[in-house]
């Protein structure tokens, strides 16, 4: 596999002393009017028995994939950011100013204002979980195969975070029940779980450049996902960096920072960008003092001074589509070529870094972002030449289906009738139909919930809390209303898509919208065919998609089992093995250009909600993963053709 380098020959040395520096904190990411009155109770981190920790995994000689978060998170700001939104935080061991310090030895201190509006003081006692390392490290000489183990590592970690952030707002709800005025922090209480597991990422390196498996453009909606993986390691300070006592030369060490536009100092022209170090700011985040070249403004320098890169995550407000105020996506690696001492516009002296992206990395997250955003509305403005339609649907779907193509003459998709729904035998909607009697909408307890195991399948957003092998949706003999969250695959596409032609996959699929993990996409559409059909129509060559030999990747949605030890796999409702085929030669929708992967970030859900045959479920797509605009959309097919030896795919 890769190799491990160490950095300046740094030895791990005794945690610093307690020296007060105001950090330089990231905005608040949920508006003032989203956050309650009174403070919500602390998560239930002990919810959850104490297990063993599990033994590295194989192939972790590059770096472990597991440690955890220090206790200073656990105890001090746990309540504190759950009732103002990440919004306070400390570097390594020191206290914000205006913040009650934590005792090591004796506990935390936490003051938590009351209803009545006084301070109650609560001492936690403290649980020890190892400190991050101090040791800097870089990756280097990664293969292909490592390439795609550590991002198969990645991938798997932000999918178990997304599940048991949406298992966690959901299982709230169902114990205070929906509209109690309690806004859940279900990002904060997956990291938790995660970390009580040993489930964070690169915690016993501090890695310097690239974090193996994170690619430039992932996209992420909480601040805590970015110290999940590694990507950043401050839970809301700008700047990641080692202090000075930590490192063996006695000089401190940046590794990364976050720009999210919210400081009048800083200057962001995308690859040349000026950031304004830390310190200075009141409890309300103005200007009110000089900034002084400690902490990590030292550090910033000391990068600059070693030439050591950067790595970049942007944050960006008011993201179209988003759950969140505010989205991070990271956007390389940059280096300081300057720095300086300035005074602000605030009229107080400022450090200022001068940082520039370093040359052969993939295009900017970000700048990909701003072009999907101006596609969804003015694609002939900021793309003139290359476009072949611009709904391939002709208004049969719910929004429009682009295509584009700048590489060559082909127009293959422009030949077919766009089918927005699978067409299905007309014997499959015979016998009875039953529906819910629910009013307002659908519960657990209802006749549909109890039909999918006695849950209903979504949270209140429309995510899939987890995998089944198979989901009975709300129909038209139910009298649920159409808002009924039970009815969510039904109502046709629901992200805007582009078909594009592309030099390595040929026809392919790509996103203009954020899509969140476990987000409905699409359905994977055809004309159903039986056995005895399906083998008259492959005698003469027509193209023919199998559901039954998609691969089962629904078991990995939602499956909490490294977390929680009795966690069991749904196998209810279960249905036999399917022995139908789709017939797309003539007729398919969009989701039949989407490319082959064996780790894709799109699933094969069966739904049924028209019908309650389960020998002809529905196809509907849902995201694996967060996936940002203008990434490209994968499946996997499954096995290939026992004739042919190819995929079930007809592209």
């Amino acid at each position: 596999m890769g190799s491990l380098v160490p950095f300046l020959d740094l030895n791990l040395i005794p945690d610093p002393p307690n020296i007060p520096i105001r950090v330089k904190p990231e905005p608040i990411d949920e508006p003032p009017d989203l956050i309650p009155s009174s403070p919500p109770p602390q998560p239930d981190l002990d919810s959850i028995p104490a297990e063993p920790i599990s033994a590295e995994p194989e192939n972790s000689n590059v770096y472990s994939e597991f440690n955890r978060i220090s206790e200073m998170f656990r105890t001090a700001f746990a309540a504190r950011m759950q009732r103002l939104g990440d919004e306070d935080n400390t570097t390594n061991n020191n206290i914000d100013d205006n913040h009650t310090p934590l005792n090591a030895e004796t506990g935390a201190i936490v003051v938590v204002p009351t209803e009545e509006n006084q301070v109650s003081t609560v001492v936690v006692a403290p649980q020890k979980y190892p400190k991050r390392s101090n040791e800097l490290v870089r990756v280097t000489n990664l293969s292909i195969e490592d390439q795609r183990y550590f991002r198969e590592i990645v991938r798997r970690t932000r999918m178990l975070y997304d599940a048991l952030r949406i298992f966690s707002m959901a299982d709230e709800e169902r114990r205070n029940g929906p509209g109690s005025g309690r806004r859940g922090r279900g990002d904060l209480k997956a990291a938790m779980r995660m970390r009580d597991r040993n489930l964070w990422l690169n915690r016993d390196k501090r890695i310097v450049g690239s974090i193996p498996g994170v690619y430039i453009g992932d996209l992420f909606y909480f601040r805590m996902e970015l110290c999940v993986v590694g990507l950043h390691g401050q839970i809301q300070a700008g700047i990641d960096y080692l202090t000075s006592s930590q490192s063996s030369n006695g000089e401190p060490i940046a590794t990364s920072i976050i720009v999210s536009g919210g400081y009048e100092d800083d200057d962001d022209a995308g690859d040349v960008l000026v950031y304004s170090g830390h310190g200075g700011h009141d409890k309300l985040g103005r200007m009110s003092n000089h900034q002084k070249l400690e902490g990590g403004n030292l550090a910033l320098e000391r990068s600059m001074h070693y030439g050591i890169e950067i790595r970049v995550i942007r944050g960006l407000k008011k993201y179209d589509g988003s759950i969140t105020t505010k989205v991070y996506i990271y956007d390389g690696l940059y280096r300081i070529v300057e720095s300086w001492f300035d005074v602000g516009k605030s009229g107080f002296g400022v450090y200022k870094y001068k940082l520039i992206r370093i040359e052969g990395q993939p295009e900017m997250g970000s700048t990909l972002l701003k072009l999907a955003r101006g596609l969804r509305t003015r694609p002939l403005e900021y793309r003139p030449a290359g476009y072949l339609t611009l709904d391939l649907s002709m208004k049969k779907d719910t929004l429009p289906v682009f295509v584009f193509n700048d590489i060559d003459n082909d127009q293959e998709p422009l030949y077919y009738d766009y089918l927005p729904r699978t067409v299905f035998p007309p014997f499959v909607y015979a016998g009875a139909n039953m529906g819910c009697e629910c009013v307002t909408g659908c519960n657990d307890g209802c006749l549909c919930g109890m039909k999918n195991g006695g849950e209903i399948a979504y949270d209140q957003n429309g995510f899939l809390l987890r995998g089944k092998p198979l989901v009975f949706e709300c129909g038209p003999h139910c009298s649920c209303p159409p808002n009924c969250r039970n009815r969510v695959s039904q109502k046709g596409l629901n992200h805007r898509l582009e078909v594009f032609r592309s030099r390595e996959t040929g026809w392919g699929v790509r996103t203009l919208d954020v899509i969140h993990a476990g987000g409905f996409i699409c359905e994977y559409a055809g004309v159903v065919l039986t056995r005895e059909q399906a083998q008259l129509f492959t005698m003469n060559g027509d193209s023919l998609i199998y559901p039954g030999r998609f691969a089962e990747k629904w078991m990995e949605w939602g499956d909490l089992s490294q977390v929680f030890s009795d966690y069991v796999r749904p196998t209810y409702p279960s249905i036999p093995p399917l022995d139908f085929a789709m017939d797309v030669s003539r007729m398919r929708n969009v989701a039949c250009y989407i490319s082959h992967s064996t780790s894709p970030n799109v699933m094969v859900q069966f739904v049924l909600y028209d019908h309650n045959n389960i020998l002809f479920p529905h196809l509907m797509l849902f995201a694996m993963e967060n996936i940002p605009p203008m990434r490209e959309l994968s499946l996997d097919y499954g096995v290939a053709d026992e004739y042919t030896g190819k995929l079930s795919i007809c592209n």
